[in-house]
C-alpha cells in the first residue's frame, strides 16, 4: 500500500533502544567556581576602594569644578599605570621604577644632550616645586634620559644640588608607552605630572605659563591631602 514503506515489514524484530548519557554534575566544581567568582569581586571591591580617594578627588577638581575652574594642564583620563621600565643610573646602575610611588613626581624626559628647550623645562621643574612652599616635600623630580648621551656635568650638578632630583636613563620606547605627547609634538616637549600611584594624569602645554601650572599643582596637592602624606 502507498505510504506505507516507513513501517517495519511484518515480524522483523524490535530495534534497540539507544540511551544518551549525560554528564552527572560534580559539586565540587561548581563550588570552585563560585570561590573562583567571589574572590575575583572581592578584589575588585578593594581595588576600588583603593582607588576612589584618587578618582574623587580628581574628579572634584577637575571635573565638577565647583567655583567653575578650569584645568590649564591637560588632564589625561584615565591616568596611565607606571609600567617596569628598566631605569639605571648614569652610572649603569639599576633602579626600581616602583620605588618612585608613594611621591608627586615633575616628570622631563629627552635626550642627555640637553638643548635649550630642555634646560627651560629643567629650570620649570625645578621653579614649580620651589613655588609650592611647603607642600614641596611631596615633590620629587625626575629627568629621564632617553639616549647614550652624558648630559653636562654643570646641568647635572644644576638638577642635582637643588633637592629632591634624579636623573636615569630609560629606554625611550618603555616610556612612550607610558607618556604621550600632544598631537603634533615630541616626548620631549612637555613637562609630565605623576601621581602618587604612580600614575601619569597630567600634561603640561608645550612652553606653559609656570603660575597658571601652579595653580594646577596646588589644587593637586589640596585634593590629594586627605591620602598623600609628604615622603615615600
Amino acid at each position: 500500500m502507498s505510504g506505507s514503506n516507513s513501517s517495519a515489514p511484518a515480524g522483523a524484530p524490535p530495534e534497540p533502544l539507544s540511551l544518551t548519557v549525560h554528564s552527572m554534575p560534580r559539586p565540587e566544581l561548581d563550588a570552585q567556581a563560585r570561590r573562583t567568582r567571589s574572590g575575583r569581586l572581592k578584589m575588585l571591591l578593594v581595588l576600588l576602594a583603593c582607588a576612589s580617594p584618587v578618582v574623587a578627588s580628581y574628579f572634584t577638581y577637575f571635573v565638577v569644578r565647583p567655583e567653575g575652574r578650569s584645568n590649564y594642564a591637560a588632564l589625561i583620563d584615565p591616568p596611565h599605570e607606571l609600567p617596569p621600565l628598566a631605569l639605571r643610573t648614569l652610572e649603569g646602575q639599576q633602579v626600581p621604577a616602583a620605588s618612585f610611588k608613594g611621591q608627586w613626581l615633575l616628570v622631563v624626559t629627552g635626550s642627555g644632550d640637553c638643548d635649550a628647550d630642555c634646560e627651560k623645562l629643567l629650570y620649570l621643574q625645578r621653579q614649580l616645586r620651589e613655588m609650592t612652599g611647603r607642600e614641596r616635600e611631596r615633590i620629587d623630580k625626575l629627568w629621564l634620559v632617553t639616549d647614550d648621551q652624558m648630559p653636562p656635568a654643570a646641568l647635572q650638578k644644576a638638577v642635582l644640588d637643588a633637592g629632591a632630583a634624579q636623573i636615569l636613563r630609560a629606554d625611550p620606547a618603555q616610556v612612550a608607552q607610558w607618556l604621550q605627547p600632544a598631537p603634533g609634538e615630541s616626548l620631549s616637549s612637555h613637562l609630565y605630572v605623576v601621581d602618587p600611584m604612580g600614575q601619569w594624569m597630567m600634561r603640561a602645554p608645550v612652553r606653559p605659563d609656570p603660575s597658571r601650572l601652579k595653580r594646577d599643582l596646588e589644587r593637586l596637592l589640596r585634593a590629594s591631602a586627605s591620602w598623600d602624606r609628604e615622603g615615600r
